[in-house]
């Protein structure tokens, strides 16, 4: 069995067809699924669909462009509930910076502000980090070892930096998703044997980065596989051997 550690089921593009989209997944050998929370206001979704379905979990969180939305005592309301396995995502992403040096300051004191309070959550908590980083690897690598624990977490849709894989050590895993397939991935094609084994999961984030070839389509979980297929190639393994590594791997980090 696949587990799909992060994919946006909440998401209103699934919002037609969840029962078909659940149904391939099944067939396509993914059988679990971890909605990750983002935008607050598809929170309220997330733990509805993982009341109404025995295999689906949620974290809770709030990505970086959502930073001033942030409210700690909204996401103490669901980390309690059994079904929450993580906090995130959160993290810090600097790809969409506003003008001007002031502005820029601001916008990354504020996600560096947010982000070290949800590290603080899930260490009070003994959840797992979901993490976002996107053009932002060394600030992003400085406030993990600078503040979380020994729970760890994974670092979503790894972005292929070398600095980041020394956070394997402190209990971190790589999310590795459609990206990989991609024919221009060649720096993370090039990255993804140094990650150690022992710290590979595998995720989607669909309804984004559909993997090749159905790229500009809507991405859905069943694509773990064409995912897992190519983790085999790289890794050297058979199929069904990558995808038992990946599986013990969520297993340890989330408990499910």
């Amino acid at each position: 069995m696949i587990v799909d550690t992060h994919v946006h089921l909440d998401d209103p593009k699934y919002a037609e067809d969840l029962e078909g989209v659940l149904e391939r997944s099944r067939e396509a050998g993914v059988a679990r699924w971890i909605i990750p929370a983002a935008d607050p206001d598809t929170l309220p979704r997330a733990i509805e669909l993982a009341e109404r379905y025995e295999d689906i979990f949620f974290a809770v969180g709030v990505h970086p462009y959502d930073a001033r939305r942030y409210e700690r005592k909204e996401l103490e309301r669901h980390i309690g509930h059994e079904k929450c396995v993580a906090v995130g995502e959160c993290g810090l992403d600097y790809y969409r910076l506003p003008e001007g040096e002031e502005a820029i300051a601001e916008e990354k004191r504020i996600q560096k502000e947010v982000f070290v309070d949800q590290i603080a959550l899930a260490k009070e908590y003994a959840k797992p980090l979901i993490v976002h980083i996107r053009e932002a690897s060394l600030d992003s690598m400085k406030l993990l070892k600078e503040n979380a624990g020994e729970r760890g977490g994974v670092l979503h849709c790894y972005n292929a930096d070398h600095q980041l894989l020394k956070l394997a050590e402190r209990n971190f895993y790589y999310g590795i998703g459609g990206v990989l397939t991609f024919k221009n991935a060649r720096k993370l094609v090039e990255v993804y044997p140094k990650i150690p084994r022992e710290r590979l999961l595998i995720e989607t984030d669909g309804p984004y980065l559909t993997p090749h070839p159905y790229r500009g389509k809507r991405n859905e979980p069943a694509y773990c596989r064409i995912i897992a297929e190519k983790m085999a190639e790289l890794s050297g393994v058979s199929f069904e051997e990558i995808t038992a590594i990946c599986r013990e791997n969520t297993k340890r980090l989330f408990g499910i």
